[in-house]
């Protein structure tokens, strides 16, 4: 549902190309074999591989492509870890479409 909801808010954008992954090792999977993203959101809570196992092999490979955490969880300490695993944003679900563009903007158009 959450992607379909980025879909519609991005539909505009027409210079964005969407990639899914389904799970978090299908996310690394996609990345390992094409490292050309301006941006990845990861969902912390994903089947297989979680975000956070994700994000450690994603960032293993030393990449300056932004990882932003997309999670439902916003308590202080839930936010705390994220910022401490070295993710570069993050992004509470529900989707805000006016949070999403400000993460666009400050990560890829600027």
């Amino acid at each position: 549902i959450n992607y379909l909801l980025i879909t519609k808010m991005l539909a505009p954008y027409t210079n964005l190309e969407l990639i899914r992954a389904k799970n978090g090792k299908e996310a690394v999977d996609i990345f390992t074999k094409d490292k050309f993203f301006d941006l990845i959101f990861l969902d912390i809570k994903m089947p297989v591989m979680n975000g956070f196992e994700a994000f450690e092999h994603i960032s293993n490979t030393k990449t300056t492509i932004p990882i932003i955490a997309q999670t439902a969880f916003s308590s202080s300490d839930d936010i705390e870890i994220i910022n401490k695993t070295g993710f570069t944003d993050y992004i509470l679900k529900p989707i805000n479409r006016e949070k999403l563009f400000t993460i666009i903007n400050k990560y890829i158009i600027e």
